[in-house]
């Protein structure tokens, strides 16, 4: 397993300040340095950078909405979700992530009545095989996270997708967080992290890390948090996580810069009772 994330990529255009400043929060993954568009040179040298010091490159964001109503909004988000994916290809990057998209007008990754629709369903199948078949990556994937309200929402929905895509560089960005979206799976959630594992774990290529907790609000009102505060089954979670490639990176996100290290406390401290550790 490795760690990353949490606001450490400045470095001003130096290799050698962005190794520092991973080795400073004790890290061995990290979001891609640089942004698409970057020079060759540049990105080559921070990938040898990323080599020489055991770096592994968990993922480039492609965050946007390919399947949204407003068409040139669905056109300029293929356009970045290709360059992503080509920028997380040249990198080596683990993966190139991003949602589905969403069928909401105002808001890319909001709900939507539609996004459960079949014609949702087969328009994320259709648009993923165009960002993938226009890259045709080798050393990356193309990886789906999860939303509460919008396909995959659990294990079976991803499987289903995946099976319907059926692009071999098409894999899994595991947040288990982000599918827990009923009281049984809050109050469950180890069993429902098992699930997940149980069905999609060889093709993960990437995790985050976020808590989650149930507020006493009608109906149900969940809220994302920093690990630890909430009710998130992480000795679960990293029991897990510790059977996959021991190079697959968990990723803290969605925290002011302040918190990041508590996060990282937390999950060490898991990580130890449970006789694991972060490369």
């Amino acid at each position: 397993m490795r760690l990353g994330g949490g606001g450490v990529l400045h470095h001003e255009g130096d290799p050698e300040a962005w190794i520092r400043n991973l080795r400073a929060v004790g890290h061995s993954a990290s979001g891609a340095p640089l942004p698409p568009g970057s020079s060759d040179d540049d990105i080559n040298r921070f990938r040898e950078a990323a080599e020489a010091n055991d770096i592994v490159i968990a993922e480039v964001g492609a965050w946007s909405n390919p399947i949204s109503p407003d068409g040139e909004t669905a056109k300029a988000a293929r356009e970045k979700c290709i360059s992503c994916l080509a920028h997380a290809e040249q990198f080596g990057a683990r993966c190139c992530v991003n949602i589905t998209g969403s069928r909401n007008p105002e808001k890319w990754d909001g709900p939507d009545i539609k996004n459960f629709s079949r014609e949702t369903f087969e328009m994320i199948v259709e648009v993923t095989r165009q960002i993938v078949d226009a890259v045709k990556p080798t050393r990356t994937y193309y990886t789906l996270e999860a939303m509460p309200w919008i396909f995959p929402s659990s294990p079976d929905e991803y499987l289903a997708l995946l099976e319907a895509i059926d692009r071999d560089r098409v894999a899994v960005h595991l947040d288990p967080v982000n599918m827990i979206n009923s009281p049984n799976r809050y109050c469950n959630s180890g069993a429902f992290i098992r699930e997940c594992f149980a069905k999609l774990g060889p093709m993960i290529r990437s995790c985050h890390a976020k808590d989650i907790l149930i507020e006493e609000k009608l109906t149900v009102h969940m809220s994302e948090c920093r690990p630890g505060v909430g009710q998130l089954d992480f000795d679960v979670y990293l029991r897990e996580l510790s059977k996959l490639d021991p190079d697959t990176p968990l990723t803290m996100e969605h925290l002011p810069f302040e918190e990041y290290a508590a996060a990282a406390e937390h999950l060490r401290s898991v990580a130890s009772r449970n006789q694991l550790h972060f490369k």
